[in-house]
């Protein structure tokens, strides 16, 4: 039997976090980034970001989810649990906005929204439910918190998340911008949802 869960993460989760990372990006961006950007990654300096993310964040509301696929095995084997994909998300802060926003009105604009940085899923593990339970526990954990809506960017020709934040009742706000990568301008689009409507889960 197969069984899917979300928890915090843990330090001894942080190499794993930058694996899946790298590989989701370098399989995912591999037409939207330079190939010489993806291969030069650092996966030392990724890892030692999450461990500071997951030891140190800046606030509670700072927090790192992991999805986790357990297996049980037949007979007397144990089971094996694998962990497959991770969140990221914290209050908005300045990355949240757009160049042309105001941002000494930060407090006042988005006092009361979460901000997404991460939501990956390897992709040898995708189709099975895993992106759509780490939205729904951020998506808890914000509601806890008291923020009442929640903002994340997206490349703009990224196709598979924007149809998962649509199935997931996100929408554009009308933001974008562009990521200056290695001279390459990579456009974003910035996606909302309401936290005080309906539960917020993936369809």
């Amino acid at each position: 039997m197969t069984l899917g869960f979300v928890r915090p993460a843990r330090l001894d989760d942080v190499v794993e976090i930058a694996r899946i990372q790298l590989t989701t990006w370098r399989v995912a961006y591999r037409r939207l980034l330079p190939k010489h950007v993806l291969d030069r990654l650092d996966e030392d300096w990724i890892t030692r970001r999450w461990r500071e993310a997951i030891a140190e964040p800046p606030s509670p509301a700072h927090r790192v989810l992991v999805a986790v696929e357990q297996v049980d095995s037949p007979g007397s084997q144990p089971e094996s649990a694998y962990v497959v994909g991770f969140a990221a998300s914290g209050p908005a802060d300045d990355t949240a906005l757009a160049p042309d926003e105001d941002h000494t009105a930060l407090d006042k604009a988005f006092a009361s929204a979460a901000a997404v940085t991460d939501v990956l899923v390897e992709p040898r593990w995708g189709r099975r439910g895993h992106g759509s339970r780490l939205l729904a526990a951020s998506v808890d954990l914000w509601r806890s918190d008291g923020f009442t809506t929640a903002l994340a960017w997206t490349f703009t020709d990224d196709n598979v998340t924007r149809r998962f934040l649509e199935s997931s009742g996100w929408a554009p706000d009308g933001a974008g911008r562009s990521l200056d990568v290695d001279d390459l301008l990579v456009p974003q689009i910035r996606w909302h949802v309401s936290l005080e409507q309906a539960p917020v889960t993936a369809a």
